[in-house]
Order: structure tokens, then C-alpha cells, then sequence
């Protein structure tokens, strides 16, 4: 079967949107997608580099600025690889052949005889004296990728070089490469006074003493939008600080009750988005669960920023945003001004899992530099901003029900899932959803949220459809847009929560019949790589599963396939509960198609992994009444350095296969393996996270 077009090239298909050539031969990839700690600019050039025949430092590769590069969308849902690794593939493919045609009519030689190794053209492997630069600058770049690009078979690919060190590395450790370091001759240093609510207007503000502090430059007020710019860091802080503390913010202040009781009572329409055969049926015996997750923050370590400079009517801005395409999109409606206007740089920053606060300090910064033009302003958030200004991933209750029939096999499934919204990201829904824009004089307030349908992998229903062999399956979402809070897409969405819900209740009912949770699991999966992965980790685990465990100890099981169409994975966890929980041991097999970067790929698992316990274990969002409460650390604890369990990836390596992306498989097995770990240590099962030592005590008085 001939490969699928990656679709990034339905809507930048020449040659010429993907590559530039200069006058000595030099090759520079173009990619729409934005490295965000996660090693995906080593592994775009590796793809590129093996695919057309020379080595990853041969070639220069420019991402994600709105000048330059091509449009692919946020750099997000693991599709990096699969999508944006795939199109340079294709495109490497169609320039390789353009380079062996034009070395073809220069040798008088056979096109069928030649290829490129190592950036020199070839004959039946042999050099023949030409090399890639010399022929490079007579390509015509103008021709479509997708008519003449034909990829190496999986046999010849990975011959020159194999799972390089990350390229960029070295500069993360020693450099200072984040938008955080940038320095640029003339530079202020911005911070804004958020409201604490994005529905309270500023109602009094001594701007004129504001603008005495020492240091202070200008004062931006629009609306109820406020910036200091000031000649130093310390100086923009410490303004803003006392703006905080004694401007006066009004507006209605509603009464809420537990966020999470308030979603898992909801009663707004619930809509069917997927249904086969009929769960109403009562031939077996029914098993219910319902788990709850908190509001999460994404808990990066560094804190929001961006560099932002204007010059006449045009805007220059440097930003870690996830989309930069789309933060000029939404900039572009909230300030009525052309997107060609507007150019937006992705530099390196703190690491994101989503929508966090990235573009919204962005642009703090474009309305800030607007009052000084010609002046690059700097704004890097506080810790309280980021906790109280960003978005945050929704709180969830997946309800999950299952019919056992007397078989032992699985009849019916029904999943109800209600969650706050997941897809409010910069530009969608017809309004900017940037916090500033919300209350400028001119506000425009984020339009009511819908979500990602499951044809994109889906958003509060994500994994929500078991990948389990159920004859009568029903989902059911319902999105709950009762409460005051800020919330949009983080780290694999509404899978984290569905893939505990259901691999919970297959823990149960595998524990009543005495049945071993691999064997459950494996007498309902046909599909099978997800076989393969289930037979190796409990292959790999059967050794220290026999060990006798101490009381207060015990493993726990999680697999899903991400989104249905990506990454499987599967998770064995060990947790040792005493004072809390605390996860010794985590053993996870993969299965990601071609895999890339073996190494890079194992890197993102194990963050997967990491993050997914503290979710599972610390992490919750406090609010009072409609604000956020929670202000730093102490206050919202992460999974310490201390507490990373001892933990090994295995990857079922299949280089035939396509790359299926591995940035969010295993949030979901990691944390229901976890969930499962501790119900087995216990003796009781706590389905609301995170799952303190609070928690447990109640689940054992429950």
C-alpha cells in the first residue's frame, strides 16, 4: 500500500514552502513545528538527513516563525514525528530526486544507478566526483512534493548514523538560549497587573504614583490592562507588586461550591459521540466507576515569557508559544491590525504541555512595546502570574460502566464524561482567547468552547472509546461551562482521566474473578500490536511480580492505545503506601512504529511517566470563590527529584511501520497503573485524585 501524504503538505505542497538553497549548495529544511524542550528539532533533521544521504549536521533546519516557515498548526497531540517528521521525509525524498535526475543528465549515467551518501553523488556506490552542493543550486524548487517524492523502503533507512545526541543540547545546559536570556541593544523589561479574575474591571489604581517608582519607564493602562515597563527587571517587579496590593478590582463574585462536585452533578446535554450495538441490556453483571481529576496546572519550572518590539506600525515578537501562526492570528483580532504586521519568532523557553501562559505573556509584552516603539520590551511572568493568569487543564468525572456476561467476557460498555472545556487555544472559536484581550477598552471576551471532535483524536472524550473487543459500546460528553475559571488543552487532554476510568474497572473485575489483570486484559485485544506490548511487559515484569511484597505494597497495570490511532503503551507500576503513596518501581513497553530517536523517544515516555504520578499522587489546583488561590509552590507541590521511582522503557522497534508520536502515550497507562498499584496495596480503591494520605484514610473509612 503507498504511504499516506502527510497532511502539511495538502496546504504548503511545493518544494520551494519546505526548502531553501544558497549560492554554495547549502540546504535549509523549513518546519512549522517549534522545539519545545522535547528533542524534536534532532529528530526533524535525523529524518531528513537519512533521507536524503547525508549527515544531520550537513544541513541547516529554521522552525516555526510566521516569515519563513510553513503553517502546521500548534506543535502538539505527539503528531510532531508522525506529521511534521514525515513531510521533511517526503520532501527529502522529492529533493533527492530532483539532485539524482540532474547528477543522471551530468554523468550520462542511469538515474536508477546513483544515490547520495554521506552529501556525495554515487554510482553503484562508488563516488563519482560530484557532490549534493554541486548540483543543489540547479533543482527547481517549484515543483509539488507529493508527484515526485519516493521514499527509501525501511531497509535502507538509518544506515549512516543512528540516535545522534540531541543537537541542541549542549546550549540548553551551558548557553542561554531561552526567550528568558535575551538581551537586545535598548531593551525594557515588562510586567503586568492581571486581575485576579478576567471578569473584574480595575476600578482604582493610582497610575501617577505607579509611575514614580523608582525605575519605572511608562505606564500602559487599556481597560483594565495594565503594564509597567521599567529599565530593569527588578524594577518592573516590584511596581507591579504594589499595583497588586493596592489597586481595586470589583465585578460580581459568585459563589462556588467544590468545582469538581459542581462537574461530576452537572446536567447540561450530554452527546453521544460514539455508539455501536446496545448498552441497555442487563445479561451479566454491571461494574460502575467514577474518577475525578482536579484542575492542574501545566507546573512548568520556568515561568512565562516573551521579547516583544515595535517599529511604525509592524510588530517583531520572539515567544515560546506552541503555535506562532495562530498567536498572530489572535493578536491580529484583538488589535484590528494585518497579520502581515505581525511576525512571531519561536525561541526556546520554559517547556509546555499545551495551552499554558506562553502566548498570553507574549502578548503582554506586544501592548507593552507598543507604548515605547522602537524599543524591545521583555516580559517574563512571576510565579503568581502563572499560576493565576494561564490557563489550566480542566477539572473531569468519567463515569465508566461494564457488563460482564456470565461468559466471563465483556457485553457492554457506557461512558459518561463531563469536563470543563479543553480547546480554547489562542485564535479558536472566532475570538483571540488571550487573557489581556478579555478586558482591554475595546475587550473581546472568548467565545463559548467547543471541543475536539474524536476525528481528531477527540478532546474531553479522548480514549474514552475502549480499545478493548466490546460489542455494545456507548460515549457519552458533556462539557460543563458553569464554573468562572480558565481552562484549555493540557498534555493528552481528557485521555489521562478515560484510561484510568476504564483500565480501573478492568482491574476490578479481574481481581473478583481471581484472574490475572494481564490475562483479562489480553483475552479482550485482538489488535495485535497492543497484544505484543501486554505480552512483553508482563514477560519483562514476571520475575519481580513473584517476590513476595511487603504489606502496603503492591503493583497495578495500564495500557491504551493513545487516541486510538497512535502510540500503545502499557505501564506496570510499584507503589509502597506508608505516611502517602510513593511509586518505587515503573515499567513501561512501547510500541511507536519507526521510532526515530530510540533515546529521544524513551526521554518523553519517562517525562510521560514522571508527570502523570504527580498528577496522579500532589498535584490540585485551590481556587477561592472564583479566583485562583493557589501562588507558588508551597502551595501546589510536584513530584520532587527525590520521588522519580526507578524506571525502564522498552520500545518494540518496527521500522517498517510509520512513526505514531510518543510525547503523550502514557499519561493515561502510567497513572491508572498507578491508580491500580494502590487499590492492590490498600485493599481499596480511591477514584478521586490526587490520592493523598487524606484520601486513602477516607476510602478506608468509606
Amino acid at each position: 500500500m503507498a504511504p499516506r501524504v502527510p497532511p502539511p503538505l495538502a496546504d504548503a505542497p511545493r518544494l520551494s514552502d519546505w526548502v531553501r538553497i544558497d549560492a554554495a549548495g547549502g540546504i535549509t529544511f523549513l518546519s512549522g513545528r517549534a522545539e519545545l524542550g522535547q528533542g524534536v528539532v534532532t529528530a526533524l533533521r535525523q529524518m531528513a538527513a537519512d533521507e536524503l544521504g547525508v549527515e544531520p549536521d550537513a544541513i541547516a533546519l529554521e522552525t516555526a516563525r510566521t516569515d519563513r516557515t510553513p503553517n502546521e498548526g500548534f506543535t502538539a497531540g505527539s503528531v510532531s514525528i508522525s506529521f511534521g517528521g514525515q513531510t521533511l521525509r517526503w520532501v527529502a525524498a522529492a529533493l533527492r530526486r530532483l539532485i539524482l535526475a540532474a547528477a543522471a543528465e551530468r554523468l550520462g549515467a542511469p538515474v536508477e544507478a546513483l544515490d547520495i551518501g554521506s552529501g556525495a553523488i554515487l554510482r553503484d556506490g562508488a563516488p563519482t566526483g560530484l557532490a549534493l552542493a554541486d548540483l543543489a543550486g540547479r533543482i527547481d524548487l517549484g515543483v509539488a512534493v507529493a508527484d515526485i517524492a519516493t521514499l527509501r523502503p525501511a531497509s535502507e533507512r538509518w544506515r549512516r548514523f543512528r540516535d545522534i545526541p540531541r543537537t541542541d543540547l549542549r546550549e540548553r545546559l551551558v548557553g542561554a538560549p531561552f526567550v528568558h536570556d535575551m538581551t537586545l541593544p535598548g531593551m525594557l523589561h515588562g510586567a503586568p497587573v492581571h486581575p485576579p479574575h478576567m471578569d473584574w474591571p480595575l476600578l482604582a489604581l493610582d497610575l501617577d504614583a505607579l509611575r514614580a517608582k523608582p525605575g519605572v519607564v511608562a505606564v500602559v493602562r487599556d481597560g483594565s490592562f495594565v503594564g509597567i515597563i521599567a529599565e530593569t527587571p527588578r524594577a518592573a517587579a516590584r511596581a507591579a507588586e504594589w499595583a497588586r496590593a493596592t489597586g481595586t478590582w470589583g465585578g460580581d463574585r459568585p459563589e462556588v461550591g467544590d468545582p469538581i462536585d459542581v462537574i461530576a452533578r452537572s446536567e447540561a446535554e450530554a452527546v453521544v459521540v460514539a455508539e455501536t450495538g446496545e448498552t441497555n441490556r442487563n445479561d451479566g453483571q454491571w461494574f460502575e466507576t467514577t474518577v475525578t481529576r482536579p484542575f492542574l496546572f501545566h507546573g512548568s519550572i520556568g515561568p512565562a515569557a516573551a521579547v516583544a518590539q515595535w517599529d511604525g506600525g509592524a510588530v517583531t515578537l520572539w515567544t515560546h508559544s506552541q503555535g506562532v501562526f495562530q498567536l498572530r492570528k489572535a493578536i491580529s483580532m484583538a488589535l484590528g491590525m494585518a497579520e502581515a504586521d505581525i511576525c512571531a519568532i519561536h525561541h526556546p523557553g520554559s517547556g509546555c504541555y499545551g495551552h499554558n501562559g506562553a502566548d498570553d505573556a507574549a502578548f503582554d509584552a506586544v501592548l507593552m512595546a507598543r507604548a515605547v516603539p522602537g524599543r524591545p520590551v521583555k516580559v517574563v511572568w512571576s510565579r503568581s502570574d502563572e499560576f493565576r493568569a494561564a490557563p489550566m487543564g480542566p477539572g473531569m468525572a468519567t463515569t465508566a460502566r461494564v457488563l460482564l456476561g456470565p461468559d466471563g467476557q465483556l457485553r457492554a460498555m457506557d461512558v459518561t464524561v463531563n469536563s470543563a472545556p479543553h480547546a480554547n487555544r489562542p485564535g479558536s472559536n472566532g475570538t483571540p482567547n488571550l487573557r489581556a484581550a478579555a478586558y482591554l477598552g475595546q475587550p473581546m471576551r472568548p467565545a463559548r468552547s467547543t471541543d475536539l471532535p474524536l476525528s481528531r483524536g477527540g478532546g474531553a472524550d479522548r480514549n474514552a472509546v475502549p480499545g478493548y473487543v466490546v460489542p455494545n459500546v456507548r460515549v457519552r460528553k458533556r462539557l460543563v461551562h458553569d464554573l468562572p475559571y480558565r481552562t484549555s488543552s493540557l498534555r493528552s487532554l481528557g485521555a489521562f482521566t478515560n484510561v484510568i476510568a476504564i483500565e480501573s474497572l478492568l482491574d476490578d473485575i479481574a481481581a473478583e474473578r481471581g484472574e490475572s489483570p494481564f490475562a483479562f486484559r489480553l483475552r479482550h485485544l485482538e489488535d495485535p500490536r497492543a497484544r505484543s506490548v501486554l505480552e512483553r511487559l508482563e514477560s519483562e515484569t514476571r520475575e519481580a511480580r513473584a517476590a513476595p511484597l511487603p504489606e502496603g505494597t503492591g503493583w497495578g497495570l495500564g495500557h491504551a492505545r493513545y487516541k486510538g490511532i497512535g502510540g500503545y503503551c502499557a505501564v506496570l507500576a510499584r507503589v509502597s503506601v506508608e505516611d502517602g503513596v510513593r511509586v518505587t518501581d515503573a515499567v513501561c513497553v512501547a510500541d511507536i512504529g519507526e521510532a526515530i530517536s530510540p533515546d529521544g523517544a524513551r526521554n518523553q515516555i519517562e517525562g510521560g511517566i514522571v508527570q502523570a504520578i504527580s498528577w496522579t499522587l500532589k498535584e490540585q489546583v485551590h481556587f477561592n470563590g472564583a479566583s485562583v488561590a493557589s501562588e507558588g509552590w508551597a502551595d501546589y507541590p510536584i513530584l520532587r527529584f527525590s520521588e522519580v521511582p526507578r524506571l525502564r522503557v522498552l520500545l518494540i522497534e518496527r521500522p517498517e511501520e510509520a512513526p505514531l508520536g510518543a510525547g503523550e502515550i502514557s499519561q493515561g497507562p502510567a497513572a491508572a497503573a498507578v491508580v491500580n498499584a494502590v487499590r492492590s496495596a490498600v485493599g481499596v480503591r480511591v477514584t478521586g485524585l490526587p490520592i493523598t494520605r487524606e484520601a486513602i484514610i477516607a476510602a478506608l473509612s468509606g
